[in-house]
């Protein structure tokens, strides 16, 4: 599959626009080139591609544009000189997001297929929440598909080592969940709130079709994850932990899968384990499993699939009267 780095053009009806059709263990996200930033990405288009009856269909929209273009990405550019690219994702109610764990390794995935990487050494991405380096790397045992590893920068407990030894600085109410339980407030890069759980039974019973009450309510919303530990195994280079996962992403409801949600699970369930926890986690989620390891500095790196699975040409005119 090799798309075009065009942006709008017109269509014997009106303006048309070319767009992909990409996934991250099922997070799925309308993609788009728009190399010059001359697309118009506003919030009523971004819902009306994000529908899923009357659009496309996605959790999110992802305009791979030259950073040069966008005053973030020309930020971006002064700090790391190779982000020549910046991915300016959209939550799929048409609100702007920092970045998007599993969106950048899709991004990278259409940068690949567009040509503007050459698959091979460290690809630089530019997001709202710093520049994200991507490469190519083996799947774990048991695990299929073209992986792509991204570091993900710093990551951070928001109330410290208090919030730790209490549980949690936030209560949340959860429908299917009789009480209030305790969550964790985690940044990584974007805002996160970890709930763990006791079982797989009861993390299944969860109903998340409406959205979390966090209290006290975070500013900018926040992303809930409901988290089931599933213990450690041997592996290849040292323990690894296991985590099932759901997640309500701001913006969104509930996905098949988080990838900054992903890690803000492993690294709280990591956290409440102490010094001796694994560095390495598998995270499952309802769309497949992604990979976790802390790294030094406080960073965190997240490894999972990107899948393109089809390109389309959009007539706008039909779209935005639908």
């Amino acid at each position: 599959m090799t798309t075009s780095l065009d942006g709008p053009t017109a269509g014997p009806s009106g303006p048309t626009l070319r767009v992909t059709k990409g996934h991250g263990t099922e997070n799925d996200f309308v993609l788009l080139a728009d190399p010059d930033g001359a697309l118009d990405l506003d919030a009523p288009l971004v819902r009306a591609l994000a529908d899923r009856r009357a659009g496309l269909g996605g959790d999110g929209v992802i305009r791979l544009v030259r950073s040069t273009q966008l005053p973030q990405g020309r930020a971006a550019l002064e700090r790391d000189g190779s982000a020549e690219w910046f991915m300016d994702y959209r939550n799929g109610d048409g609100s702007v997001a920092e970045m998007c764990g599993n969106g950048v390794r899709v991004a990278a995935r259409f940068a690949e297929d567009l040509g503007v990487w050459d698959g091979r050494g460290s690809f630089a991405l530019a997001t709202r929440a710093g520049v994200r380096h991507v490469r190519k790397v083996d799947p774990p045992r048991g695990c299929s598909g073209e992986w792509y590893a991204v570091d993900m920068g710093p990551w951070r407990v928001v109330g410290g080592p208090a919030a730790l030894e209490r549980g949690g600085d936030v209560e949340v109410r959860v429908a299917g969940l009789p009480v209030a339980r305790p969550g964790l407030s985690v940044d990584v890069g974007n805002p996160h709130t970890v709930v763990v759980v006791a079982d797989e039974a009861t993390l299944a019973g969860i109903d998340l079709t409406g959205t979390p009450r966090v209290d006290p309510e975070p500013p900018s919303g926040t992303n809930v994850e409901l988290v089931v530990p599933l213990g450690e195994a041997p592996g290849e280079s040292g323990p690894v932990g296991r985590v099932r996962m759901r997640v309500h992403e701001r913006g969104v409801g509930e996905t098949r899968s988080c990838g900054t949600g992903a890690c803000a699970a492993a690294m709280a369930v990591a956290a409440w384990a102490g010094p001796s926890a694994p560095s390495t986690w598998l995270v499952d989620v309802p769309g497949g499993t992604v990979r976790v390891r802390s790294l030094e500095r406080g960073r965190v790196e997240l490894a999972g699939p990107a899948v393109l699975v089809a390109r389309a040409e959009v007539d706008l005119t039909a779209l935005r009267g639908a």
